[in-house]
């Protein structure tokens, strides 16, 4: 089983000194790239204010819901999405938050209540005069009733690509009054997963991995937000062949998985799920695979891996120091 907290340099630093006399001291980056380039995140690319660069209110924020003017700083904010919830204590806009829903369990200081993540009502929000409201979805017209009572609203949805994530968190960054501090948490977290990839060994690209989102084995392809996440390292994504109308999540077979063999077993349901390294092994015919037998099945944090926050950078690490791990393991 991988674990998590092996420090990448720790492991650069043993395949380094695995490697033959001839071979060079230096581990070569992987000839992919990320697509993680820095945007302009002095303001974001959709987010306007009354003078540029300038955190002063009134701001004026183009969210997905559409235009919101946040007439001064909010001192009260309400979050029912966990990743904007991390966001905000990211960005350092956590003293101004008042109340997060029920799955916003991250920081472990956030103040979370009994408010729904699925189903919000209007009056529980209100009850907490919040004078800012960030949601990931608006089931029942959350927005429109939040609206009709003067409480901004912005809508987050799922971010499509790392750039959406980014835009949002820049946006987030604005509405609160934090628009450097979101700016230097989108560089932290550019420059995290950059140094990631960079640590690659050559051959990344002769490998191959499955992601697992539940036992039933839907997975993700390459053109979901994970799968652009993990794309830069290289590595073939088995399921994307098998998704020819570009659904994103298809249903793998257990008979697929065994037949491809992939290098790594990416597990995005250890929480959700219980699934370990120890239970993918016990599955039928699964102790044959590579990836266990290599002991390359990585438990991914569920937390982690459904959301857009700054901890993609950690998800990112966590699949580099397997294959790290990986490289070292055949000296």
């Amino acid at each position: 089983m991988i674990r998590r907290y092996v420090p990448i340099a720790l492991v650069v630093a043993l395949l380094a000194t695995a490697c033959s006399p001839g071979d060079s001291n230096e581990t070569a980056p992987s000839d992919t790239s990320t697509s993680t380039e820095a945007p302009d995140t002095t303001l974001p690319s959709e987010t306007t204010t009354t003078e540029a660069a300038d955190p002063d209110f009134p701001v004026t924020i183009e969210a997905p819901n559409g235009v919101v003017t946040i007439e001064s700083r909010p001192e009260r904010i309400v979050s029912i999405a966990p990743t904007s919830t991390e966001v905000l204590f990211a960005i350092g806009a956590g003293p101004q938050v008042v109340a997060v829903d029920s799955l916003s369990n991250y920081p472990g200081h956030a103040p979370v209540t009994d408010l729904s993540a699925f189903t919000p009502s209007v009056e529980a929000i209100a009850s907490y005069e919040p004078d800012l409201v960030f949601l990931s979805f608006d089931p029942g017209d959350i927005v429109a009733g939040l609206d009709a009572i003067g409480i901004p609203v912005i809508l987050h949805g799922t971010a499509l690509s790392i750039d959406d994530a980014y835009t949002q968190w820049g946006q987030v960054g604005a509405a609160t009054g934090h628009v450097d501090e979101a700016a230097a948490v989108v560089e932290d977290t550019i420059e995290s997963i950059e140094s990631a990839i960079e640590a690659l060994p050559e051959g990344t690209d002769a490998l191959s991995y499955y992601y697992e989102l539940d036992p039933t084995f839907y997975s993700i392809t390459s053109s979901t937000f994970i799968g652009g996440l993990l794309a830069p390292t290289g590595m073939t994504n088995i399921a994307d062949v098998v998704d020819p109308d570009g659904f994103g999540y298809p249903q793998l077979t257990a008979e697929y998985i065994l037949d491809t063999d992939p290098s790594l077993v990416l597990l995005a349901d250890t929480k959700c799920c219980g699934q370990t390294a120890d239970s993918v092994s016990e599955r039928p015919g699964w102790d044959t695979l590579s990836a266990v037998a290599n002991d390359s099945v990585v438990e991914l944090d569920d937390d982690i891996a459904s959301r857009w926050g700054p901890r993609i950078a950690d998800l990112v690490e966590d699949v580099v120091v397997a294959i790290l791990e990986m490289a070292l393991a055949d000296g």
